[in-house]
């Protein structure tokens, strides 16, 4: 886990949790725009990602795994005194919703990047059947990801900067899998156990991973008193890596200074 503080007495934290076979710097310039603009940011790399230590990359036992680490990365926050917003891209998105709903958290807004709430493309059944039963017997076999950083974003330094990227992983194992799909259908069966907190989703109209119908079901599904979603139509998987991310980024922004203007955090 690391920390970014905002030069002057912030006026908020953004927890930040990144996608599937990603890490924490490939959010550096999101990174950089909340810090100058006056928030201290907290992320770090989930279990078996990134930076972290653990020999099998690519792999969890449990999603579990991410939930408790979200926990950590927010009790973290709590130091600062301040009002604390959780942003979540894809995976990510996917593990913040699942972690609120079982875990009681003190935020004040949630920000969901392209949620994994399902995929464009799934395996054939008989892919399907057979990690059924290798997650019994042999969870820890790993396989080629389909998934491209072309499927990812129209952004070409951010597709340049990918390719030498060593802490990429393109390979996950059964139980990752198995793992992500069980986490799913749970952000859908559980939905009534969300907290009723302000909730803004941005997603990708032309999203080649999430599938954006699943999105938007989960978000008319789930019961808030502040909720809104965004589309962005031209926008692929990585909204925050797109051409329009500037764009992107004030629209979160405002989000979260509209909400912090009415708890009295920001005073015009």
């Amino acid at each position: 886990m690391w920390k970014w503080e905002a030069d002057e007495a912030p006026k908020a934290v953004i927890v930040m949790v990144h996608g599937a076979m990603e890490h924490h710097g490939r959010y550096s310039w999101l990174i950089e725009m909340w810090r100058s603009s006056g928030y201290h940011v907290i992320m770090g790399d989930l279990p078996g990602q990134g930076m972290t230590t653990r020999s099998n990359r690519g792999h969890i036992d449990s999603f579990d795994e991410y939930i408790f680490e979200i926990k950590d990365w927010v009790q973290t926050a709590y130091q600062f005194n301040v009002p604390i917003f959780l942003l979540g891209h894809s995976m990510g998105g996917l593990a913040v919703i699942r972690t609120l709903q079982e875990i009681k958290l003190k935020i004040a807004g949630v920000i969901l990047s392209s949620p994994c709430l399902g995929l464009v493309d799934y395996p054939s059944k008989i892919l399907s059947g057979l990690s059924v039963g290798l997650n019994k017997i042999a969870p820890g076999v790993r396989f080629k990801s389909p998934l491209t950083i072309q499927m990812s974003t129209r952004n070409e330094e951010i597709m340049e900067s990918a390719v030498n990227d060593s802490l990429y992983i393109t390979k996950i194992s059964v139980r990752w899998y198995r793992e992500l799909v069980k986490g799913m259908k749970l952000a859908f069966t559980n939905i009534s156990k969300f907290p009723d907190v302000p909730l803004l989703v941005l997603q990708g109209g032309d999203d080649k991973i999430v599938n954006k119908t699943s999105v938007s079901d989960w978000f008319n599904q789930v019961k808030l008193s502040e909720k809104n979603y965004k589309e962005w139509p031209k926008c692929y998987h990585e909204i925050f890596n797109e051409p329009e991310r500037e764009d992107i980024f004030l629209y979160a922004k405002n989000f979260v200074e509209n909400r912090l203007r009415l708890i009295g955090y920001i005073v015009d």
